[in-house]
């Protein structure tokens, strides 16, 4: 069994986009964490139990599910070796010492049979080579009744920024964010996502729209800047000269103003929450 067949996402989370991730940890987590709690909610993790944390970064669900486990082991699984760098640094500052993290593609690694309880993921769920391979992988790594909960980024239109880089047109062409292909919006659409998890053996699918706001930055100009180092934009901008790039944090900062909070820039985001099960028998 190969340790990963997910080629590309292998280099671009070990590369550029995997440092990115891993440097700006705290960054993302403010981005993405107003979803934690519906997701570790919809896991009702028990003490005692064990967890499975599929495309985990830099570890934040795993620490949070390691103190509802209690007692319970949870394994952080992930193809950045950056980002699970930082994860052990994280987890060991917290001495929470019911984590392991481990290196490896969820579709393909070679996962205990029956050795977890309930597996859980945040985002790091919709960039599978084959979606039903992996989730009958994981299936199979869970007790007969496990359960999952899992978040996947809901159609673009849900996602504000997403649609704020339609202004960065006149720098260059935009990523195509297209529901249903490999990449982020892969499991947008929730009747595929569904059917995804039932031809891999689950029961009991169950999907809910989640609404949260990401927060970006403490004020636009920061915001911009971020939006500007992560992986879609910066493809962007290495294809742009110094000039056009320059001209795309003012363009983008501009777009960001209607968004200004006291507590910072915050964008609408929409997520599916995805809860299903394992046959007990």
């Amino acid at each position: 069994m190969r340790a990963t067949v997910n080629d590309q996402q292998e280099q671009a989370w070990n590369g550029d986009e995997g440092r990115h991730w891993a440097d700006h940890h705290d960054r993302w987590n403010a981005v993405n964490g107003e979803f934690n709690e519906p997701l570790l909610r919809a896991a009702a993790i028990a003490p005692g139990e064990r967890v499975l944390d599929i495309g985990c970064g830099a570890g934040q669900t795993t620490r949070l599910a390691a103190r509802r486990s209690g007692t319970g082991e949870v394994l952080g699984l992930d193809l950045s070796a950056p980002e699970l760098e930082r994860a052990r640094e994280l987890a060991a500052r917290e001495r929470l010492a019911n984590i392991r993290f481990v290196r490896g593609d969820a579709q393909v690694h070679p996962l205990p049979s029956g050795g977890f309880d309930v597996a859980v993921s945040r985002f790091g769920i919709m960039f599978f080579a084959d979606p039903v391979a992996a989730f009958a992988n994981i299936g199979r790594a869970l007790r007969p009744g496990g359960r999952v909960a899992l978040l996947s980024l809901a159609d673009p239109d849900r996602v504000d920024w997403v649609r704020l880089f339609g202004v960065l047109r006149a720098i260059g062409p935009v990523p195509d964010f297209t529901i249903g292909e490999p990449g982020m919006f892969s499991l947008a659409d929730p009747m595929t996502f569904r059917q995804i998890l039932e031809g891999a053996g689950f029961e009991q699918v169950e999907t809910t729209l989640v609404e949260a706001p990401m927060v970006f930055g403490s004020d636009p100009d920061d915001a911009a800047g971020f939006l500007l180092g992560s992986g879609p934009v910066r493809f962007l901008l290495e294809q742009a000269d110094p000039a056009a790039a320059e001209r795309a944090h003012s363009i983008l900062s501009e777009a960001l103003r209607p968004f200004q909070q006291p507590d910072g820039v915050r964008l609408g985001g929409a997520a599916w929450l995805v809860t299903a099960a394992r046959p007990a028998s």
